[in-house]
């Protein structure tokens, strides 16, 4: 087997793990799918969280877990994907940062470490076992990366910063 084709299931492989992963969080969000309690109850917990409005946010994370980890296993669009995903991400990382790092003390480990690979995917791009790949990879060019993150960016730092006025804290530079 050659390091491309090693590369190329290496990439097919971190896609579909990370990407499960966050379409079931996603799932839970949005359907109440693995015991939680879909889109209402997850606008309740985003108010309680600070994020307001509750519904919009709890959608919004939502839409970013679960559609950009399907993306992302299925390597369509991988760049949106990935910024869609790690923004999402940047959100849940807010909240749990202020517990420290280690997920075990409410900590961020979890969220980071999903935003991090998604991000990484996003900018890696999805490898040849991919959707992007099957149709020339018209939505994975360098303007999309670019536009992408840059979106995502801007998205997650408006949410951070929005939330952070609710709590009465400051908000992070940027």
């Amino acid at each position: 087997m050659s390091a491309a084709d090693r590369r190329d299931l290496g990439l097919l492989a971190l896609r579909l793990g990370t990407g499960s992963v966050l379409f079931a969080h996603g799932a839970q969000k949005l359907f109440g799918w693995f015991g939680k309690g879909g889109l209402d109850g997850t606008a309740r917990g985003m108010e309680q969280m600070g994020f307001r409005p509750g519904r919009s946010a709890a959608l919004a994370a939502g839409l970013g877990e679960a559609g950009g980890g399907a993306l992302l296993a299925l390597g369509l669009a991988t760049p949106a994907a990935g910024a869609a995903a790690a923004g999402a991400m940047a959100g849940a990382v807010s909240v749990h940062a202020p517990a420290g790092f280690f997920a075990i003390d409410g900590g961020f480990e979890h969220p980071g470490l999903l935003g991090w690979t998604a991000a990484a995917l996003g900018l890696a791009g999805p490898g040849r076992f991919s959707l992007d790949h099957v149709t020339g990879h018209r939505l994975n060019r360098p303007w999309v990366v670019a536009a992408a993150f840059a979106a995502s960016a801007v998205a997650a730092t408006a949410v951070i910063r929005r939330r952070a006025a609710h709590q009465g804290e400051q908000p992070p530079d940027g």
